[in-house]
C-alpha cells in the first residue's frame, strides 16, 4: 500500500486521504460514451489498495449508473471506501433541468443513493450547488435529520458562496467544501477558501487541470464539435493567450521531469493541508502518475513562476463553471 497522505474534514471529521478519485468519467453525464465497467471497477480497487479511500459521485452522474458501479466496486470492500455523494441535479437524456433541493426530494434522492450503492450510510453527502429556490437552512437541516437516521454521516456543500457556507455551518457543521480549484479558477481565494479555512473546513477540489487547460495537449483553435467552445475562455484570442500561459507550466514541468497535469496537481496539493486534490480517472493507468505527484514539492522560485503567471484572473474569459 501507499503512503498516502491523509486529510482530516472538518475540525471533528474524518480522517481520509489527502487525494480523491473522482469517478464520474466511469458514467455518461453530459450523453457521452459510458467507461469500460470492467477497468473502472479495477481503478476503484486498485486505488482502494493504493490508500486512496476517498470516491466521489453524484446521484446524477450516468442517471444512477455511477452508484451502481461504486456499489459493485465496493460490494466486500465498504470498510475500505469514504463515499462522497452530490444530490440536487436534475437531468433528462443528457441535459441539465435544474435543481430540486426540497426537503422531499432529498429524502427521495437519498434513499436511492444508498440502495444503488449497497450500503446503509452515506458518508459524506452535499448538495451539488445552490440555486436560491430552498434556503440553506432547509437543505442542511434535511440532510441534519438525515444524520439522526443513520444515513449520513458527515455534511458536505458544493459550489457555494462564502456567506452560504457560512449559513450552511451554522445550521450544522460542514465537514467539507467541493469546489472547481486550479491554477486557472483562482477567483475563489479572495472569500470562498478564507472562509473555508476560518471555520475548519477542508476543501476537495476539483478540475485541477480547468477541463484540460492544464494538461499541455490543448491545441487552439478546439475542434467544431468540442463541448468547451461553450466557454468564452476556450473561444478564439482567448484560447490563444491562454495557451501561451499554459507553456511556462510545460517548460517547468519539463525541467522537473513530470507532466503539466502532475504539476497542476500539485500545485493545489500545496495550497494547504487541509485542501485535497480530486482527480478524476477511468483507467489503472492513470493512478501511478498522479499518486506520484502529490510528491513533488516546489521551490520558492518555481511557486513564484506559477503563481504569477496564473495570478488570480491571468486567465482570458469567464471560468467553465459558469454554465
Amino acid at each position: 500500500m501507499e503512503n498516502i497522505t491523509k486529510i482530516q474534514l472538518g475540525q471533528n471529521g474524518p480522517v481520509v486521504s489527502k487525494l480523491g478519485l473522482g469517478c464520474m468519467r466511469m458514467s455518461s453525464v453530459w450523453g457521452g460514451p459510458t467507461a469500460d465497467e470492467t477497468e473502472s471497477i479495477a481503478t476503484i480497487h486498485q486505488a482502494l489498495d493504493s490508500g486512496i479511500n476517498f470516491l466521489n459521485t453524484g446521484d446524477f452522474y450516468g442517471a444512477g449508473h455511477n452508484e451502481m458501479l461504486i456499489g459493485k466496486a465496493i460490494k466486500d470492500r465498504r470498510d475500505d471506501a469514504f463515499i462522497s455523494v452530490k444530490f440536487g441535479a436534475i437531468f433528462h437524456n443528457g441535459q441539465w433541468l435544474g435543481m430540486d433541493l426540497r426537503p422531499v426530494a432529498i429524502k427521495n434522492f437519498i434513499n436511492y443513493s444508498l440502495t444503488r450503492l449497497g450500503i446503509e450510510t452515506i458518508d459524506l453527502y452535499q448538495p451539488s450547488r445552490m440555486d436560491g429556490s430552498v434556503p440553506v437552512e432547509d437543505i442542511i437541516g434535511t440532510v441534519a435529520d438525515l444524520i439522526k437516521e443513520g444515513k449520513v454521516r458527515y455534511i458536505g456543500v458544493s459550489e457555494i458562496t462564502a456567506e452560504q457556507l457560512r449559513q450552511a455551518n451554522s445550521v450544522y457543521p460542514i465537514s467539507a467544501l467541493e469546489i472547481g480549484y486550479s491554477l486557472a479558477d483562482r477567483q475563489l481565494e479572495s472569500d470562498l477558501l478564507p472562509a473555508a479555512k476560518e471555520l475548519g473546513i477542508a476543501v476537495v477540489a476539483f478540475a485541477n487541470t480547468a477541463e484540460g487547460l492544464l494538461t499541455g495537449n490543448m491545441k487552439a483553435p478546439l475542434a467544431e464539435n468540442d463541448h468547451l467552445n461553450h466557454f468564452s475562455r476556450f473561444q478564439g484570442e482567448n484560447l490563444v493567450k491562454n495557451l501561451e500561459k499554459v507553456e511556462v507550466l510545460k517548460q517547468l514541468a519539463g525541467s522537473k521531469g513530470y507532466t503539466p497535469t502532475q504539476l497542476a496537481i500539485a500545485w493545489v496539493n500545496a495550497q494547504g493541508d487541509h485542501i485535497m486534490p480530486l482527480v478524476s480517472m477511468s483507467r489503472r493507468s492513470r493512478l501511478p502518475e498522479n499518486i506520484a505527484a502529490m510528491d513533488i514539492v516546489f521551490t520558492p522560485e518555481e511557486m513564484n513562476t506559477l503563481n504569477t503567471t496564473f495570478a488570480p484572473g491571468a486567465i482570458l474569459g469567464g471560468t467553465y463553471l459558469q454554465r
